[in-house]
């Protein structure tokens, strides 16, 4: 079984990574930047059990998301999972944010699935899956969080509409949302006051805790397995309840 991820050298990503690492397959980490962190990865992968394969490239641009589908068609010709976790973290309001940070997020974050999963057409196959990590800033308003949640919200949108135009191929594509979860993009976005949001989202909580990367690698696992066969272009929300 071959897996890629984007964005797979930290947080959601390098968590997907590792656990599928664990069931002993090959991952594709895709990276943009951040090298120490993507050799970490590497090796914790290694580590789990599983064989790692670096691509370092940024999906926002059409030659990163070349390098990423030669990455994947170069080590397998039937990718049965691809996780799109990249994820651009800008801080900023709707009033004050750079309109050319906000596009460069809208490309990581959003519009990217589209060339990545044209590229990667060929080597879905029947029974692979396609899964988009979003989070609560889709639906909901949240302070200095527009380049991520406008930008998650389309990535959402075109999930639909890859879904529809997917099934006949046999492939399926889905939405994992994660509510407040500890990750590097999370902690970009909300420097100093990150950890009181942490702490604030899981004292809220009906379920009685905060949001851990198991649940929202369980919910991953499950909606691309088998057992899911039937569910397409849904959003899975991953957060306790506390969105209700």
């Amino acid at each position: 079984m071959t897996v890629l991820v984007t964005g797979g050298s930290s947080g959601i990503g390098r968590a997907v990574a590792e656990h599928w690492a664990g069931l002993g397959h090959d991952v594709v980490i895709n990276y943009h930047a951040n090298d120490d962190a993507a050799e970490q990865a590497q090796a914790a992968v290694t580590a789990a059990g599983g064989t790692p394969h670096l691509v370092k490239a940024d999906v926002g641009t059409a030659d990163g998301v070349a390098a990423v589908v030669d990455g994947v068609r170069a080590v397998t010709d039937s990718l049965d999972l691809y996780v799109h976790c990249a994820a651009l973290a800008v801080t900023g309001a709707a009033l004050e944010i750079d309109p050319a940070h906000l596009a460069q997020a809208i490309a990581v974050n959003g519009t990217a699935l589209v060339p990545l999963t044209q590229g990667l057409l060929p080597v879905l196959q029947r029974g692979s899956s396609l899964v988009y990590v979003s989070s609560r800033g889709a639906r909901a308003y949240v302070p200095n969080y527009v380049a991520l949640g406008p930008s998650k919200a389309l990535g959402e949108a075109l999930v639909h509409y890859l879904a529809r135009e997917l099934a006949p191929h046999g492939v399926r594509a889905n939405t994992v949302s994660a509510g407040a979860l500890d990750t590097p993009a999370f902690r970009t976005m909300f420097g100093d006051q990150a950890q009181d949001r942490l702490d604030a989202a899981a004292r809220a909580n009906p379920s009685g805790r905060g949001i851990t990367m198991a649940d929202v690698v369980a919910a991953i696992e499950w909606i691309s397995s088998p057992a899911a066969a039937m569910v397409q272009g849904q959003t899975v929300m991953v957060d306790g309840g506390i969105s209700l």
